[in-house]
């Protein structure tokens, strides 16, 4: 039995635009001034300077952990945070180009062998703590 091999040819109409490109041409349209944050990695400890509306007023609350995950690339990156509030761990995920984030200061740079921390997760007391590399 001999392989035949079929080709499908697709006639595109140009009138009809991919719904991709719409989005791509709207976040262009709204995007507004990009701001410029420090290059930081899984493993450092920042804070991010987050505003906050609560009513008609607003206020720019700190958020201090440790970077345990990075996702996403170009624009549309977010992390997540990780800090321990007493015994009990809190997460934030806080998307790169949001208009909310005033700024990001990082306060020590973590020397870790992965991208995703998720283990720190089930880590308690000193067995959670990243060691600190030293930068030139």
């Amino acid at each position: 039995m001999a392989a035949r091999t079929v080709v499908y040819t697709v006639a595109r109409n140009p009138l009809k635009v991919n719904k991709m490109d719409l989005m791509k041409i709207a976040e262009q349209a709204f995007a507004g001034e990009k701001k410029e944050f420090p290059a930081f990695q899984a493993g450092d400890q920042i804070t991010v300077a987050y505003r906050i509306k609560e009513g008609n007023k607003e206020r720019i609350q700190e958020f201090r952990g440790d970077v345990i995950a990075i996702h996403g690339s170009e624009d549309k990156k977010r992390f997540t945070v990780r800090k321990m509030s007493g015994n009990v761990g809190v997460e934030r995920i806080f998307p790169m180009d949001s208009p909310f984030i005033e700024k990001i200061t990082i306060n020590k740079y973590g020397k870790v062998r992965r991208a995703k921390l998720y283990y720190l997760r089930n880590l308690t007391g000193k067995k959670a703590r990243i060691p600190e590399r030293r930068v030139k």
